[in-house]
């Protein structure tokens, strides 16, 4: 029988042993020595599976049954498809992303000759988000339901009663709002059909002001705006967003106040900052302090610096950096986000930092020009990372230091081997737990030149 033969079709059911967990998560398994990559699944749990996507070097499968526990498998505090490692012990999660850290960049970097520092873990491992994105869906005697997705589903709707990654006044602003839909008789967007009304429900919470956002995201239907204002008393500012967009995002679409302010404020470190409705802002502000006070101590500024802060959002990063350096350069695409930066700047009375719209990939070289060559660079790209191109302009620019803050080790450890090949040599790296019961890892590296 031929190897192509013995490799699983899409539909087949497996039943598997799982060896370990892949970067994002998934357990991993052989089958007659095809990998399989399992979602829901831990290492040493026998699962049976079934296959929904088979690549010429690996499959890809959805656990259905445990069939038999691994040794690290925990009873679920809650059912959430937000969560799926708290079926894994904390101090095992921590293990984990700390291990696979390292591989990123030992194996898929090839980078040696750092030091791997121990992973700082979560100040808090539930109830730690500052923003939730949910979405309605319709349950199966037609009531209208606001959770999560399904793993693996856009037509399948979980339905939330206590989310406990967001706090409790979280919940409460989200149920007030749900409640106002229910009593319009609202419906959710069928994405196959067409119809119905609502899409997404956007919480964002100041844990340190306590102040609550909402936005509504629906279709272009008209609502009942001077009732939905009245819904939204006691928040800090209430949001319609109108989108026809066919895809499932947030993003886009023509937003409109409807009651309260367009922006609130939350404080890190000593600063406090205004974030407008679809601006980046890290999604647990507690652990935000601690990794940008980390970025802080790898930079090490003596205060003679000139900083470029790449990637800036709203200039956090920036912000609480500037007042141990010269001076500050912050550049991002996003221009509301720069609004914001500049907004952000002059009411912490921050004279020292400058801000700009544009893409770091056309712009840096031009901001190397216009403001002269940076000691310190800090680049905090999306996922993706960096750009062939942007990392050229990266080593081009010449700062004896960079501080990467990267929410993805598997693309920080190829741009960290780009840069160790234009004169940069990588000296440490921590992780840092911004996102408990999940496999997202954020780090922070520590580059020089020479």
């Amino acid at each position: 029988m031929s190897t192509a033969a013995t490799r699983p079709q899409r539909g087949d059911e497996l039943e598997l042993t799982i060896d370990s967990l892949a970067y994002g998560g998934a357990g991993v398994a052989r089958h007659d020595g095809y990998v399989v990559f399992v979602s829901g699944a831990l290492p040493g749990d026998r699962v049976r599976a079934v296959v929904s996507k088979r690549k010429r070097a690996y499959a890809e499968a959805r656990a259905t049954a445990i069939l038999a526990p691994g040794p690290d498998r925990i009873e679920p505090v809650a059912d959430h498809p937000g969560a799926p490692w708290q079926v894994l012990a904390y101090e095992r999660q921590l293990e984990v992303k700390q291990a696979q850290v390292h591989d990123a960049l030992t194996r898929l970097g090839h980078l040696e000759g750092f030091d791997l520092e121990p992973i700082v873990p979560a100040a808090e491992t539930w109830r730690y988000r500052n923003k939730l994105e949910y979405s309605f869906g319709t349950g199966p005697d037609g009531e209208l339901q606001c959770g999560f997705h399904a793993p693996g589903r856009w037509d399948e709707i979980v339905p939330i009663a206590d989310c406990l990654l967001g706090s409790e006044a979280s919940n409460r602003a989200r149920d007030q709002i749900v409640g106002w839909c229910r009593e319009q008789g609202l419906t959710a967007y069928d994405r196959r059909s067409g119809e119905g009304v609502l899409r997404n429900l956007v919480v964002r919470e100041g844990r340190r002001t306590g102040a609550l956002q909402v936005r509504l995201v629906t279709t272009a239907a008209p609502l009942d705006r001077e009732s939905l204002g009245a819904a939204g008393h006691g928040l800090e500012g209430l949001l319609w967003t109108r989108s026809d967009s066919p895809a499932e995002t947030t993003q886009g679409g023509e937003t409109e106040l409807v009651a309260g302010v367009d922006r609130f404020t939350e404080i890190v470190g000593s600063m406090s900052f205004a974030i407008s409705p679809t601006a980046f802002f890290q999604t647990n502000t507690e652990m935000a302090e601690r990794l940008y006070a980390l970025a802080t101590e790898y930079a090490a500024p003596t205060g003679l610096e000139r900083v470029f802060d790449l990637y800036c959002g709203i200039g956090t990063i920036g912000m609480l950096i500037s007042p141990r350096v010269a001076e500050v350069w912050g550049l991002e695409l996003i221009e509301e986000a720069i609004a914001d930066a500049i907004a952000n700047a002059r009411a912490n009375e921050v004279d020292n930092a400058r801000f700009f719209a544009g893409d770091v990939r056309l712009a840096l070289r031009e901001l190397n020009e216009r403001a002269g060559r940076p000691d310190l660079l800090v680049v905090d790209p999306p996922r993706p990372g960096l750009s062939q191109k942007v990392v050229r302009r990266v080593i081009e620019a010449g700062p004896s230091t960079i501080v990467y803050v990267s929410c993805n080790p598997t693309t920080l450890a190829p741009n960290a081997a780009q840069l160790a090949e234009g004169g940069y040599r990588l000296v440490r790296v921590r992780p840092v737990d911004m996102f408990p019961q999940t496999p997202h890892i954020e780090c922070v590296a520590e580059l020089r030149r020479g």
